[in-house]
């Protein structure tokens, strides 16, 4: 004998995106971080070009490709 069991309705969704940002106040989350204190300027210069390349991309990750073709874009290149 298997007994029914009653339907559970499920828990409410709850969109946590409508609150996160600094436009209305919330705290939004970087793969480095939104602080680029202590770094040296080339360093900052690419934290900040990464960090403009996730939001022109809605990205909050990057992989390595995308951080090399940010790294090419600010002009480095591997020398031989």
């Amino acid at each position: 004998m298997t007994t029914a069991l009653a339907p559970q309705t499920p828990p409410e969704f709850v969109d946590r995106r409508q609150n996160a940002g600094p436009s209305n106040g919330g705290v939004e989350r970087r793969q480095f971080g939104n602080t680029h204190y202590g770094l040296s300027p080339a360093a900052r210069e690419l934290a900040e070009a990464i960090d403009n390349y996730k939001l022109q991309h809605r990205r909050r990750y990057v992989t390595f490709e995308e951080m090399l073709q940010v790294i090419t874009e600010l002009g480095y290149s591997k020398q031989v």
